[in-house]
């Protein structure tokens, strides 16, 4: 008897090439023992929506989709006793959690391949004020970027768009007044940018350090950078960034459970990625070992 699979396909997620590949995937996840039920996703929030209703009855899911599609899914997971294991086939632009966990790109057949041979992996939730992230709260400098960027912009130009995105942000980087309290403490100043992850990759343009990040061990990354002195010192911390670099005076690292952003006036804040509102008060938390991540 087969291994019954549900498979959460988002139909808008990167330049809908995959399309073509669909059936040769559906093939060959068939010849390795599962029996897959499809289920397409028709707005934003769906793939939540259909993850609560249904993943319950699978032993195993997979998310073919950006990371949005993804966050969405494992959110709908959340509510559930029992949660299926998960996989994913990453078909969209920044692509950070394909980044972090080694998954490949884009390629629809080696995605159902790395699932069929991939075992699983402890990955930590996020919860927030009113809901679930996945892999990065953030606000300030750069977050703006992946859901500013023109869907068209972002299909026809991929990572470049985010890229291009990020270079005009430059311009319009200002600090903000924060109070961060944490496991161990509080930090007040003027910070340019901050986040909660549980990745090593941002936006597709943050590298976090592979050594001090482990994705299961109940711990979240507090991330925050401070306001720079003059313009010359942000165009070095931009390059830094830009190429991957974090040794900074500038850049605070921390591991912590907890987190509680207190701002003097609401702030934009991004979830995964996508547009998560405005926030002068907003806590997060770490869910530990919530998801069960093939790969």
């Amino acid at each position: 008897m087969k291994t019954p699979l549900m498979m959460i396909i988002n139909p808008a997620a990167g330049k809908g090439g995959f399309k073509r590949s669909l059936p040769d995937a559906l093939r060959l996840l068939s010849d390795a023992g599962y029996a897959v039920s499809l289920y397409f996703t028709e707005c934003r929030g769906h793939a939540t929506e259909l993850a609560t209703q249904y993943a319950g009855a699978f032993p195993y899911l997979l998310v073919l989709g950006g990371d949005g599609t993804l966050a969405e899914a494992i959110a709908g997971l959340m509510p559930l006793a029992e949660r299926p294991k998960v996989g994913y086939i990453p078909i969209g632009t920044a692509n950070d959690v394909a980044r972090t966990i080694g998954l490949p790109k884009n390629d629809i057949l080696a995605g159902a391949q790395h699932f069929i041979d991939g075992t699983p992996h402890e990955f930590d939730e996020g919860r927030r004020d009113g809901g679930y992230f996945n892999y990065v709260a953030a606000f300030g400098a750069f977050t703006e970027v992946s859901y500013a960027t023109p869907q068209e912009a972002k299909k026809q130009l991929g990572e470049a768009a985010y890229l291009l995105g990020a270079v005009k942000s430059l311009s319009t980087l200002k600090s903000r007044h924060v109070t961060v309290e944490y496991d161990d403490g509080c930090i007040e100043g003027e910070f340019l940018y901050g986040s909660m992850s549980n990745s090593y990759s941002v936006a597709g343009l943050i590298d976090l350090p592979r050594d001090e990040i482990k994705l299961g061990d109940g711990l979240h990354e507090l991330v925050l950078v401070k306001k720079l002195p003059n313009a010359a010192a942000m165009a070095n911390l931009a390059a830094k960034v830009l190429s991957h670099d974090l040794s900074s005076e500038y850049i605070i690292l921390k591991h912590t459970k907890k987190a509680r952003f207190i701002f003097d006036e609401p702030e934009s804040w991004t979830f995964d990625g996508e547009n998560g509102g405005a926030h002068s008060d907003i806590s997060f938390e770490n869910c530990p070992q919530a998801i069960a991540l093939i790969y």
